[in-house]
């Protein structure tokens, strides 16, 4: 797998080299603003980009327009933004354009290894990886009359792991269940929220665009 980056810290940029390194994954190039996200992403076609949100000049919103500018001139570049705290429109506006291959990590997700490495290799297989704590949030702010307010406890526990870009296995493991009673979940999320199999574009991924408010679903 190949990656590059964009981190203005230069402790944070070496440090992330050297864990993906450790786990077998090559940087091929880094920069420290968001501008030149585009041109390093353009030259060497990477696996999948890794990118701070508030970058130089303004330290706002650079990383995030930046990551947008790649996925509107290269779609289908998967995306990992890293941020310092929870942004809820910077999670919603990564995704809008379609949620395979898209990430969004606290920093502090980091220091967990593992699951660090872990939601790299599957964001750059087409997951979508979203921090627990955005998810919380974005589930915090739901409408009245929102179609997931139909959902049961359990039915919102799974689209929750669905959006932290869990397999059907993976959510029965996290949830000591079987993975048929995780199907049946995901059908009735599918159902409630009027996502029908003759619908164009994925349904999975339809669900999870709803449950982060970007769809009318």
């Amino acid at each position: 797998m190949r990656v590059v980056i964009a981190e203005d810290s230069v402790l944070l940029r070496e440090g992330l080299v050297r864990l993906l390194d450790d786990a077998g994954i090559e940087t091929v190039a880094t920069v420290g603003d968001g501008p030149g996200l585009l041109g390093i992403v353009e030259e060497h076609k990477p696996d999948l980009a890794i990118v701070d949100v508030r970058m130089p000049p303004s330290f706002t919103d650079e990383g995030l327009r930046a990551a947008l500018a790649v996925r509107e001139r290269l779609p289908g570049t998967p995306i990992l933004v890293l941020s310092q705290y929870v942004e809820e429109r910077y999670a919603t506006d990564l995704i809008g354009g379609g949620a395979e291959g898209v990430g969004y990590l606290l920093k502090e997700r980091v220091s967990d290894i593992a699951e660090f490495i872990d939601a790299v290799r599957r964001i750059a297989a087409g997951a979508t990886v979203i921090d627990p704590e955005v998810i919380g949030q974005l589930l915090g702010r739901r409408r009245t009359g929102d179609p997931l307010e139909g959902l049961t406890p359990r039915e919102r526990e799974v689209l929750a792991l669905m959006a932290q870009g869990r397999s059907n296995g993976a959510i029965a493991a996290d949830l000591v269940v079987t993975e048929g009673a995780v199907e049946k979940h995901i059908s009735n999320i599918f159902m409630k929220l009027r996502l029908q199999p003759a619908q164009g574009g994925h349904r999975r991924v339809m669900a999870v665009l709803a449950y982060l408010g970007r769809t009318d679903a």
